[in-house]
């Protein structure tokens, strides 16, 4: 066994492929733009800057670049980490790794929540790697070749360390990820944060992310940061602390980026807090909506979204110069039978026009697992063996015996994504979005980035106002847009960039649900629950 410590050591990290149909991949859109990828893999840049420093990291993310042998035998060790529609790819690496005879280090969420799935790995670095890491560097010190490594504590986030940027190619993402915040004080059912970060928000000092924006700046990187949270003002105090920072540090350097992250409604109630995104040039922000149902939100513990108008809350935030971005969730035990038509309404009322609508999923280890698991309505394999076709929410679901008839389940989910996606309804909801936003946007890019701005513009002129299916809608909400409220032309563009995306999405989504209704009923739902649940 090679001694790691001592001369040098070479480690190569891998992000494993998403598939080309998940909601976050719009991989058309990236090429409009001249990327190649939306996000960079943040949770490996950690873990690098995490391991030994003396050592050689090399990065390969398999949704930019392939991922060759050469890469396998260059290395000493590999490593990689990811969520639950990677578990495919990252049992594949694993495989792949050891035909080449190299030791392999696998953690991240599904890893952490379903380690027995990952046995073949040779080490195991479960929850969270400021803790666990240093667990494993020490065995492997102690010349251990295999092992596994977990703990409840949490980390302590004042004590973060900064990702290797370095280790990316920047032009290759659209947006490079900054956290903030682990852990989400609210206690949703369905929700696995609460259960792999905690109820107790962490929190980096002010100055942490001051450093990892000038560790960005330094390194030339300019435009668009998305705050990874999973709700970023889990406590608003503390966010607006930061974001008084933030204000002066980049008003200094003359807005060298913009931002988007994630948020809980109630963002739409804090006019101060809304002002001081709009300071720093927050453009886009992903509400956790779910129902529009309040009985449902209330029993699922969504409580901060009960009794507040998703519509007003979106206008409310276009007004401070910010699209909301939503999702969705069809399935729960007790939505009503005009679940359908109710969620449709909401999304086209308010204008979302980057909507994900999925499939209520049991995670592993929630709440809800943990009831439908009681009641004997959890299927046998839950969240293992992920097929090719589970690529995310939007395609992976329902895991367990529903109590309303799955096949109704399923055709409602299939009309609100028809009718959501359907090009005339999208359109309507860019207008009102390009209509209603009042944005004052500070970053402002250098020349060679206009001039990609301007290349991307035409492809998407070309491509959205040149197709049979979009032409009219596109212009005719080009010049409504652009005489109405021209600040917002910039935000609509983008968003009819989003449904060349969204339109095959729709269809894939679609097709494979179709077929699994009709699988389903020419079965029996009987007969399928106990298949499923393990019965027979």
């Amino acid at each position: 066994m090679k001694d790691f410590f001592s001369g040098e050591t070479k480690c190569l990290l891998v992000q494993t492929k998403f598939s080309a149909f998940s909601f976050w991949n719009y991989q058309d859109v990236c090429k409009i733009v001249g990327a190649k990828y939306p996000a960079a893999p943040l949770g490996l840049l950690t873990v690098a800057a995490l391991f030994p420093q003396h050592w050689t990291f090399k990065l390969v993310d398999e949704n930019v670049e392939p991922l060759l042998d050469e890469h396998f035998l260059w290395a000493d060790i590999v490593c990689t980490g990811g969520m639950l529609p990677q578990q495919d790819s990252m049992l594949a690496f694993i495989r792949r790794a050891h035909g080449l005879n190299r030791p392999v280090v696998v953690g991240g969420p599904d890893p952490t929540s379903q380690p027995d799935l990952y046995h073949e790995a040779d080490f195991l670095v479960l929850g969270e790697g400021e803790i666990t890491i240093p667990m494993f560097l020490e065995d492997l010190k102690a010349g251990a070749v295999t092992g596994k490594y977990s703990s409840e504590d949490k980390a302590d986030m004042q004590l973060a360390v900064v990702p290797r940027y370095d280790l990316i190619t920047f032009k290759n993402y659209i947006m490079i990820g900054l956290q903030f915040i682990r852990g989400c004080p609210f206690n949703c059912e369905f929700c696995d944060v609460i259960e792999l970060y905690g109820r107790i928000p962490r929190y980096k000092t002010n100055a942490q992310v001051i450093g990892e924006l000038q560790s960005l700046y330094d390194l030339g990187y300019r435009g668009h940061i998305d705050m990874v949270d999973d709700n970023f003002i889990g406590n608003k105090k503390k966010v607006k602390e930061l974001l008084r920072e933030i204000r002066t540090w980049t008003i200094e350097r003359h807005y060298p980026f913009y931002f988007t992250t994630e948020a809980s409604v109630n963002l739409a109630d804090d006019d101060e807090l809304l002002q001081l995104m709009k300071d720093v040039d927050f453009r886009y922000v992903f509400l956790g909506i779910e129902t529009p149902e309040n009985e449902t939100l209330a029993i699922n513990q969504k409580n901060q979204n009960v009794n507040k108008p998703v519509e007003d809350a979106v206008k409310k935030i276009l007004s401070y110069g910010m699209v909301s971005n939503g999702g969705f969730i069809i399935g729960f035990d007790s939505e009503s039978d005009q679940i359908a038509d109710n969620m449709i309404a909401c999304i086209q009322k308010s204008g979302i026009s980057m909507a994900m609508i999925g499939l209520l999923y049991a995670l592993p280890n929630t709440q809800l697992t943990r009831r439908l698991d009681t009641e004997g309505r959890l299927f046998h394999l839950a969240s293992k063996n992920v097929s090719a076709t589970d690529i995310d929410q939007m395609t992976s679901g329902l895991n367990f015996v529903t109590k309303v008839p799955r096949t109704q389940v399923l055709s409602n989910y299939i009309k609100v994504i028809d009718s959501v996606f359907n090009p005339e309804n999208y359109y309507r909801r860019v207008v009102y979005t390009g209509l209603a936003i009042r944005p004052k946007y500070r970053h402002k890019p250098d020349f060679r980035t206009w001039l990609t701005y301007m290349r991307s513009f035409l492809r998407v002129c070309r491509v959205a106002g040149f197709s049979r299916e979009t032409g009219l809608l596109y212009w005719k909400m080009f010049f409504t847009v652009i005489f109405r409220n021209p600040t917002g032309i910039e935000v609509a563009v983008n968003l009819a960039a989003m449904f060349i995306h969204f339109t095959k999405q729709k269809t894939y989504i679609i097709s494979i649900t179709r077929e699994l209704v009709e699988g389903i009923a020419s079965m029996g739902e009987e007969a399928f629950n106990a298949k499923m649940t393990g019965k027979v």
